[in-house]
């Protein structure tokens, strides 16, 4: 398996320290031994090296999901401090049990302090060697998320303008208009009011969707505006065919998600389905929190399976992109088949 970069240069940063130890120690040793076993300074780092190196391999693999805590190092630092008892309890055994056991494979005695004072000296070294790894960790972790969170802001705003200009197009086409158009006026031979009604809809989803300008995100509020603005157009020009329910957690409707992307889960429903289907189809929208993450549901209750087996257009693709930009593994969208027919489609971002 390829090692990473960025772990290549902190390996590399790690032995030339050790290296760096052990010199020094080699140094000082002959300075004061004037003794040609220089086993022993080598001995000595080695094994503070070994053990560190251990100890630091296991908080890494252990606390990558602290990951998620960098926003707040308070509860980040916090979280790293759990370790420093292990620290305490391991370091000292180990690092000291080599020394002894390789004196006595060379016929000689170690010699050290008691164990308590040799704990309580021991200890505080290894507090402060751990404290600041635990800081040099945090400030490289929180440079790679800013530098990520960069790249992924710059690809935001890229897709975003594509999807402005596909939103607008989308919106925009001659027979989407036409249709919606031909809808009213149909209407307006049997129900004026009715017809009007449908106008003002079409006219508010339009407005709507203009009124978000440049922004890749926006609150579940507004894009509930849109998509039941675009669903009562839908549902005059299909007429006895189509019934939406929504079922919305009110405490919801603050939190942001990608701009239109609730519109192209319903557009999806009703172009796969309710246009290839003359009986009664039921469309159910909601939105409810889980854990930490919103997730908006669009079922319907179709046979026809159309949706879940092509996964969606060129919307959907765009909005997965978009939602990969903005969030990256923590968002998704999902197509799958209903159990007893109909397809559900599964957005999820996170709180």
């Amino acid at each position: 398996m390829q090692i990473p970069r960025r772990n290549l240069v902190f390996i590399l940063v790690w032995v030339l320290f050790w290296t760096l130890m052990v010199l020094v120690a080699v140094q000082d040793f002959q300075r004061n031994e004037h003794s040609p076993e220089l086993w022993k300074p080598v001995l000595w780092e080695g094994s503070s090296a070994l053990v560190a190196t251990v100890l630091v391999l296991a908080q890494l693999r252990f606390s990558r999901r602290d990951d998620a805590l960098l926003g707040s190092p308070g509860r980040w630092f916090a979280r790293q401090a759990l370790w420093l008892p292990v620290w305490w309890i391991v370091f000292t055994p180990l690092a000291f049990g080599i020394r002894h056991a390789v004196y006595a494979l060379m016929g000689a005695t170690y010699y050290h302090d008691s164990w308590p004072h040799l704990f309580v000296y021991e200890s505080m070294k290894i507090s402060i060697f751990a404290g600041l790894f635990t800081a040099v960790r945090f400030g490289i972790k929180s440079y790679l998320a800013l530098v990520e969170a960069e790249l992924r802001a710059q690809r935001a705003i890229a897709l975003q303008q594509q999807a402005q200009l596909q939103r607008l197009a989308q919106q925009m086409q001659p027979h989407f208009l036409f249709n919606a158009l031909n809808t009213v006026s149909s209407l307006m031979h049997v129900d004026v009011d009715k017809a009007d009604a449908t106008l003002q809809q079409l006219a508010e989803m339009l407005r709507a969707t203009l009124a978000l300008g440049e922004a890749h995100e926006a609150p579940l509020r507004a894009e509930l505006a849109i998509a039941q603005s675009y669903a009562g157009v839908m549902a005059e020009r299909f007429a006895g065919r189509v019934e939406i329910g929504w079922r919305i957690d009110d405490a919801l409707l603050a939190q942001p998600l990608p701009v239109m992307s609730l519109q192209p889960l319903l557009e999806n429903v009703f172009k796969h389905t309710v246009e290839k289907r003359r009986g009664l189809t039921r469309i159910e929208v909601s939105a409810q929190r889980e854990q930490d993450a919103m997730v908006l549901r669009v079922d319907d209750d179709g046979r026809l399976g159309a949706t879940a087996g092509a996964g969606g257009g060129i919307g959907l693709s765009n909005l997965r992109a978009r939602l990969a930009a903005l969030y990256g593994t923590r968002a998704s969208l999902d197509l799958a088949a209903r159990d007893g027919g109909g397809v559900r489609a599964e957005l999820r971002v996170p709180c």
